[in-house]
């Protein structure tokens, strides 16, 4: 497992954690995180030597630590940028909506590693068969 790659392609959910509690408004963030999750499973099917779909994985699990901690600790601004978050913990029976987001951070942050992974493994499969063939 390439721990350096994981942890500098996190970064980018970092950008992203910051970015959706400050500048990002809810609309967009949804158009950015597929950009980064391209970004990412290319960068792995490229640099990582095997277990392409483990490093996605991986990358999901470090993106939901930032995102988590970052929604978390800046909830009021966050929640104000995002109403539908907010109104979140309502709708999963009256749970402050704080607790809601450090809820659904890991199953969110579960389902966006299977799908880096996946993507991941696509890239490192077309990657590694455009560099096998003959010229």
């Amino acid at each position: 497992m390439n721990w350096k790659l994981i942890f500098g392609l996190s970064l980018l959910g970092l950008v992203m954690a910051i970015g959706t509690v400050f500048f990002i408004p809810a609309s967009f963030d949804y158009v950015l995180w597929p950009v980064v999750f391209i970004i990412s499973a290319y960068q792995i099917g490229k640099k990582a030597t095997k277990s392409f779909f483990a490093h996605g994985f991986m990358l999901g699990l470090a993106n939901c630590v930032w995102v988590t901690t970052a929604h978390v600790v800046f909830a009021p601004t966050y929640l104000l940028h995002h109403p539908q978050e907010a109104e979140m913990g309502l709708r999963m029976g009256n749970v402050d909506p704080q607790e809601a987001l450090l809820l659904l951070g890991p199953v969110v942050g579960v389902i966006s590693g299977v799908v880096i992974g996946i993507l991941a493994a696509v890239a490192g499969a077309v990657i590694r068969s455009k560099n096998q063939q003959p010229v």
